[in-house]
């Protein structure tokens, strides 16, 4: 078995959570799994993302399509951030030549 891979029965006994909902993020395309002999595993790559997601789902009480939209908004948001610096380095460099 590989060490990056988590069980996910350990992390839905760890977390006191049923095993469907992992499915069911799986399935919506929020998370990633890896099946071996038919037993999930979650990527330890994963392990934030699922644990942001069980905290807006259990403890925030959101459902799984509003994660789904905040997860979205959230990626869409980095994506800009990481845009803007790429445009402020090039006006750096733009700025310093004069």
């Amino acid at each position: 078995m590989q060490t990056d891979l988590i069980p996910a029965k350990v992390f839905c006994a760890s977390h006191a959570i049923e095993q469907s909902f992992i499915q069911t993020l799986y399935e919506s395309g929020l998370i990633e799994i890896t099946f071996i002999e038919e037993d999930p595993f979650v990527p330890a790559a994963q392990l934030e993302q699922l644990e942001r997601i069980v905290r807006m789902y259990f403890e925030m009480d959101i459902n799984v399509e509003g994660i789904e939209t905040i997860v979205h908004l959230l990626h869409r948001i980095q994506t800009m951030q990481q845009e803007m610096n790429v445009l402020k380095n090039r006006l750096r460099l733009y700025e310093s030549g004069f």
